[in-house]
């Protein structure tokens, strides 16, 4: 459990948190362009005397401190990317650098959390690191690029880093991750067990018809009009098909394209758009009924249909184990005082952890970082200019970072 040696740590290093955390807001990177933010943590990393790797998955770091003694592997992972986004905040260590994305040069920030995500891990790492008598086995430290998704045809992230063996040598038993949230206050820590976030299947539909002039639509196989029947039917999947009570589901069409005169019919119609399940019996309901209901709403148009699912990536189900979130909830309420350890729902973002959780036992859970005078419908929005979270939202998430490992390992 939590002791008073692990506080006084985790105060000790505060200061360092914060600096790393400035450091790495003020200079931004985007997905799979994580360079200068990797050297800064793995020359860190290395005046730790930690086994540093790096250029995993591209730009991805990954130290392991080893205690000496035999027990488990416990991973603790950080994702490094930032967004194209322009920051709006005034703060001393506001971002005002740029980057490259789609060939154009875009402004950076860290609009999701992810800066605070590595300076709490950096910080987890140094009091393991002066706690290294009191461990058993290993801790493997993972720094993750490209968590918002590659760019348009690399790459990256999680699965990457399974891919080549991040989860071996040596094989971790368990994994841990954290986010921050702008809208949960400071010090408070939110868990759930199973689906905790949701799987994410891109799709995309070409509905192919017969061009005709706008003014002669009988002579037309209209591709628009199947379009917005087709858009209308998905939404049954859910409302009539998947058990609500049970499940939770969406389907966002989010891309329409077709066509490009108001006289004119076109012969052909894109949608675009995303499917989120929280369990693999809807997810698996979903592949089923897509095809089928694109199928049948061509064929009944006379139309030909073309469905790609999923379309270039694909996330699974952030996934809770069940067992090992009741062996460390204790941990979890006895670090953050049971009255800030709140039993949350789940949601239907999507995060690439899930490709670590398909492979080993995981938890996943969210840290507040919001000022606690702020009312929570006033807090600004992850993936915005206003983002914001507090320096003092940190601490909390460096000591689950470390309660969990010790503990774990002492069960």
């Amino acid at each position: 459990m939590a002791d008073d040696h692990v506080a006084s740590l985790v105060d000790a290093v505060e200061p360092e948190v914060i600096k790393w955390r400035h450091h790495f807001h003020e200079f931004p990177e985007l997905s799979n362009r994580e360079y200068e933010t990797a050297d800064y943590i793995a020359k860190y990393l290395r005046s730790l005397n930690l086994d540093v790797t790096t250029g995993v998955a591209k730009t991805g770091v990954v130290a392991i401190l080893d205690s000496g003694k035999p027990g488990p592997v416990v991973a603790l992972r950080a994702d490094m990317d930032a967004l194209p986004v322009k920051e709006e905040n005034d703060l001393p260590f506001k971002s005002v650098q740029t980057g490259e994305y789609k060939g154009e040069t875009v402004p950076v920030m860290h609009a999701c959390g992810h800066d605070t995500h590595m300076a709490m891990l950096m910080g987890a790492a140094k009091v393991l690191v002066q706690m290294k008598d009191q461990l058993r086995g290993k801790v493997k430290f993972i720094f993750q690029p490209a968590e918002e998704g590659a760019p348009p045809g690399e790459k990256g992230g999680a699965e990457v880093m399974v891919a080549e063996g991040v989860l071996k040598n040596p094989d971790v038993d368990v994994i841990f991750g954290l986010h921050i949230s702008a809208n949960r206050d400071v010090d408070t820590v939110m868990y759930n067990s199973g689906g905790v976030m949701a799987a994410v299947d891109p799709f995309k539909i070409v509905i192919k018809g017969k061009q005709a002039h706008g003014a002669y639509p009988w002579k037309s196989v209209d591709p628009i009009v199947t379009a917005a029947q087709m858009v209308m039917s998905l939404q049954t999947i859910v409302s009539r098909e998947v058990k609500v009570i049970d499940n939770a589901a969406v389907v966002t069409v989010g891309s329409i394209h077709g066509g490009n005169r108001s006289n004119i019919i076109p012969a052909e119609v894109e949608l675009i758009g995303t499917i989120r399940t929280l369990n693999k019996k809807a997810r698996d309901l979903m592949y089923e009924a897509m095809p089928r209901k694109v199928k049948g709403i061509a064929e009944s148009m006379g139309a030909e249909a073309e469905l790609t699912l999923p379309l270039d990536y694909s996330y699974p189900i952030t996934y809770n184990d069940p067992e090992l979130m009741a062996k460390m909830l204790p941990t979890i309420q006895s670090t953050a005082g049971k009255e800030n350890a709140i039993q949350d729902k789940p949601v239907t973002g999507a995060e690439d952890f899930s490709f670590f959780q398909e492979k080993v036992p995981g938890l996943y859970l969210w840290v507040g970082g919001k000022p606690k005078d702020v009312p929570e419908n006033e807090s600004p929005a992850h993936h915005t200019p206003e983002f914001y979270v507090e320096d003092s939202g940190m601490k909390l998430g460096v000591k689950l970072l470390t309660n969990l490992t010790l503990d774990y390992m002492h069960q």
